[in-house]
């Protein structure tokens, strides 16, 4: 019989922060390995699982495009930089996008090698193995079924009907048709379900930053929500809140800054380290800084349509989130004064950047800021969202308020806004129980809450062809029905007969 090998490249662990496992997994190994034997103890196991959650990393802005498809294509942000630079990146704001482009290209082989990944340790921890002990594999397979679930669920509502691929890659099973996105969501209940039941609540320690009971029920819930299964999708939110490990932080920017990262909202972070070989530090804190003396590349810069959803009180007060999130005339940027012609649009996003007093320009790639994948804002959101299509629109008002409480009491717990009250009128608590006026209450509370996090454009879709229209009428090129989804990439048409396409 022949014998099938797997191969895999074991990287360094974006995920695992602590010192004590750093010095085991930094060093990257690549390696042939027979499928049937490599799971032969909990150490190699760890090490295929740490392989599964590397694509989900932004060590280099260019190679994880995420930002690109979930925001650049909607009315948040736009490409940024010098013209012509990273032109399709401009092809997608515009909606001329090709099967070749780079960016739709790029989400693609690296989501799906992180399933292939993820497929591997899932294949490789049956119960027939019986070197691992049953409750490792339990909390290893779980993890691995988890980041299956988010990589297929960031494929899908980007490229629609896809492959569902099970098992680990090889040259037998490569061809595989796409099938249609429900039944692509039906994995993702499945993956996400079993995780959270093999799932602890919490880790500690070197372990920070895998998977966790509630990262499953999380992402099970925004699935259900994507489906328009309300009342489960409800549900499952509230089984996140349930936990009761989560809380919103006082201040929003805890969420942003990497000295109060792994906090009471972060329900899971993808991790960055800087100053390690290989390099574990975030990329995006280049990309997304200004150009020039900044040394950044001067991408992602947010729109006028994003600033106005912003509220502000009877006297003009603007909802402190924009600050937060947004640099603009006026204003500080970090420790430095804002210069509105750095940005194609005015502005410049302020989410993934860290000061120069943190990371200095000769090291600006190399940030150590976490990415937050999933936050307890967003579970309490698709709760309200969730209730209030569902028919329970009094019942929607709690999560909401809750969002805008925390966001009008910055004035309580920032003393850089200058006073120690909220500013009257200010995000007042939303009191109709009008289905549609709540509707729009919710859609704009979400907006600005997650303003800038890359899924801005999957909610426009998922809103439908009026709204998606309506936000994207500056994109002329824009048709819902054409636009809804990304081509499936080149390589894929050329090496998968089985597409069709």
């Amino acid at each position: 019989m022949i014998k099938k090998y797997i191969y895999i490249a074991i990287a360094g662990s974006l995920v695992l922060s602590a010192s004590s496992c750093k010095k085991s997994l930094d060093q990257p190994i690549l390696g042939n390995y027979e499928a049937s034997t490599y799971f032969s103890s909990v150490a190699n196991a760890n090490s295929a699982l740490t392989a599964a959650y590397v694509p989900l990393n932004y060590s280099d802005a260019f190679s994880n495009e995420t930002w690109v498809l979930g925001d650049v294509s909607s009315d948040d942000a736009v490409k940024g930089g010098l013209a012509g630079d990273q032109a399709d990146i401009d092809r997608i704001n515009n909606f001329d996008i090709l099967p070749t482009n780079s960016a739709v290209e790029g989400v693609w082989s690296r989501y799906y090698d992180g399933i292939s990944k993820a497929n591997f340790v899932i294949g490789g921890l049956t119960d027939a193995n019986k070197a691992v002990a049953d409750a490792s594999k339990a909390t290893l397979v779980g993890q691995a079924k988890f980041l299956r679930a988010f990589y297929y669920f960031t494929l899908t509502n980007s490229y629609g009907a896809i492959p569902l691929r099970l098992q680990v890659a090889t040259a037998d099973n490569l061809q595989a048709p796409a099938v249609a996105q429900n039944l692509v969501y039906a994995q993702i209940e499945k993956d996400c379900t079993e995780a959270a039941a093999a799932l602890p609540n919490t880790w500690t320690g070197a372990d920070l930053g895998r998977a966790t009971k509630g990262a499953a029920l999380s992402l099970l819930a925004k699935t259900y929500l994507f489906e328009q299964k309300w009342a489960l999708a409800a549900s499952t939110a509230q089984q996140v809140e349930a936990l009761g490990i989560y809380s919103l932080t006082n201040k929003f920017t805890d969420n942003f800054s990497s000295a109060t990262k792994n906090n009471t909202e972060a329900i899971f972070s993808i991790l960055h380290t800087a100053n390690l070989t290989p390099k574990q530090g975030n990329g995006l804190n280049q990309a997304f800084a200004p150009r020039g003396a900044l040394n950044g590349y001067g991408f992602f810069n947010p729109t006028q349509s994003l600033v106005d959803n912003f509220e502000k009180s009877p006297s003009g007060v603007v909802d402190p989130r924009l600050d937060y999130t947004v640099a603009r005339a006026g204003h500080t940027y970090f420790d430095v004064a804002y210069d509105p012609t750095w940005s194609n649009t005015g502005y410049m996003s302020k989410k993934q950047i860290q000061p120069l007093s943190e990371v200095p320009t000769s090291t600006r790639g190399d940030g150590n800021l976490n990415v937050e994948a999933i936050r307890f804002a967003d579970v309490l959101l698709i709760e309200a969202e969730a209730l209030n299509e569902s028919g329970n629109s009094a019942g929607a008002l709690v999560p909401l308020n809750k969002i805008r409480k925390r966001a009008r009491e910055s004035y309580l717990y920032d003393t850089t806004l200058g006073s120690a009250t909220v500013p009257a009128g200010l995000l007042p608590d939303i009191t109709t129980t009008s289905q549609t006026s709540l509707r729009d209450a919710i859609r704009q509370e979400r907006r600005s809450e997650l303003a800038l996090e890359f899924g801005r454009f999957y909610d426009i879709i998922r809103y439908g062809s009026t709204y998606a229209t309506a936000a994207l009428k500056d994109s002329p090129n824009f048709n819902y029905t054409t636009n809804k989804f990304f081509p499936i990439p080149q390589s894929e048409r050329q090496t998968n007969r089985l597409l069709g396409l």
